[in-house]
């Protein structure tokens, strides 16, 4: 259900002309540990692991400022973040090693996931830009 009113407002958006602004839609959600990604005609459903009880991954809408092939968490004991796509401080969107884990809270905040799909995510905002990415987290 959640992935059709993600195709809804995906919709909207292309028939608002935001078309023109953003080329790459990430939407995730919070509830059901998933990610959906419009891509220039195509689309992705993927699981994701978010923030864990006592734990906050921001709900909202953001633009991506930063990409790192290979990020070392400062916070977390230097903890692989491979493929991250930074959105807000310290919050990214990244692969991780416990993919036992995605489809349900596990991190500390960040979204995490499988490596390959992180991978496919990162090159795509390489493609379009990252002004060119929008990405709506919601509750």
């Amino acid at each position: 259900m959640r992935v059709l009113f993600a195709a809804l407002a995906l919709l909207l958006w292309l028939s608002a002309g935001a078309a023109q602004a953003q080329s790459l839609w990430v939407e995730i959600d919070l509830s059901d540990q998933q990610m959906v990604v419009f891509d220039r005609g195509a689309a992705y459903v993927w699981p994701v692991s978010t923030a864990r009880a006592g734990k906050v991954t921001p709900v909202g809408s953001f633009t991506p400022y930063a990409l790192e092939r290979m990020h070392y968490s400062t916070l977390y004991h230097n903890a692989p973040m491979p493929w991250s796509i930074f959105f807000r401080g310290n919050y990214a969107i990244h692969g991780t090693t416990a993919v036992d884990r995605l489809g349900t809270p596990a991190s500390a905040g960040c979204v995490r996931l499988a490596p390959e799909n992180a991978r496919v995510l990162f090159e795509a905002v390489q493609v379009v830009g990252l002004s060119e990415t929008r990405i709506v987290i919601r509750p």
